[in-house]
């Protein structure tokens, strides 16, 4: 797949293109749909198939605090890049872009630079300068530019239709079994491991801290999980993540305590698959109780994995 991130600049696709616009936030079963219908229409056409989204989300630009989402940057790119797609435009969303009107968004990167020939949006889509554009102006302007502009309908998988705002609630809520049907994969969360204060480990169950973004889903509690990355693969764990009110913490944290395992993986890239919640994060009255947790905790995580206690 080609990436590129400018609205300005020489035609991509100089041949023509089949373009779908949209924030394709996690990526999901929906959007794979969606892209996969794309990709067949483009190659029936004999021409490129071209996804365009916004980064960072309009709705993150023009909001006062931070604003959830099911994938970072980085994730949203790979997992389109996984559909098959021939281009991706993840367009620089900043003050020139949130600037320009409806009518020079679609003369300057549908037609000029990406020589479109189809446009999909989703419903009620709106574009441009104080969202100035809509389904009919794409429409009235293809006439003149030599595209036709498509609604596409919800986006639906195994017959149900499927959002990423619901999918967010769902993991919110922790029905983690709903969010995989919907995404089709676990939830998965990936960084880099930091220094902490080493708590666990004076409890007697060192962890790998992972610092959580404010824009990742802040579902707190404990989960049974498994890890890869580092040499690991599939490695069983249980997580924390939230505030530590037991410890007064204050800052958002991800503690993944690995089962029989003792390397070093400070600075390493570890990818958290979230398989269960099983509790919320709880206040303990001192770090006896919350010891006797943590080996409940690490327990009934075994079990949900469907892992024997060594």
């Amino acid at each position: 797949m080609k990436f590129s991130r400018s609205h300005r600049g020489a035609a991509l696709t100089p041949v023509g293109s089949i373009v779908a616009i949209g924030a394709f936030d996690g990526v999901h079963l929906g959007h794979q749909a969606l892209l996969a219908q794309l990709r067949e229409r483009a190659a029936a056409l004999r021409l490129p198939s071209v996804a365009v989204c916004f980064e960072p989300l309009p709705r993150q630009y023009f909001a006062r605090g931070p604003v959830l989402r099911l994938t970072p940057a980085r994730e949203r790119i790979e997992r389109i890049g996984a559909c098959g797609i021939d281009h991706l435009l993840a367009l620089r969303f900043n003050q020139a872009l949130a600037a320009t009107s409806a009518e020079d968004f679609i003369e300057n990167v549908l037609v000029d630079r990406l020589q479109a020939r189809e446009v999909w949006v989703g419903p009620g889509f709106r574009f441009g300068h104080q969202r100035g554009g809509d389904l009919e102006l794409l429409q009235s302007l293809g006439q003149r530019h030599g595209y036709v502009a498509r609604e596409i309908a919800a986006l639906t998988a195994n017959g149900e239709r499927i959002s990423s705002s619901q999918i967010r609630a769902e993991l919110m809520a922790g029905e983690f079994d709903a969010a995989e049907r919907a995404l089709g994969r676990r939830y998965t969360y990936a960084g880099r491991v930091v220094r902490g204060q080493q708590l666990g480990r004076q409890l007697g169950f060192p962890t790998a801290n992972l610092r959580w973004p404010q824009t990742s889903l802040g579902f707190g509690g404990i989960f049974a999980v498994r890890v890869d990355g580092a040499g690991l693969k599939r490695h069983p764990g249980v997580a924390s993540l939230g505030y530590r009110p037991a410890v007064g913490g204050k800052e958002l944290l991800l503690e993944v305590h690995l089962f029989e395992f003792d390397g070093d993986l400070y600075g390493k890239r570890l990818t958290i698959d979230f398989i269960a919640k099983q509790r919320d994060e709880w206040h303990f009255p001192d770090l006896a109780s919350l010891v006797e947790q943590i080996r409940r905790d690490a327990d009934e995580a075994l079990s949900l994995l469907g892992v024997n206690p060594a």
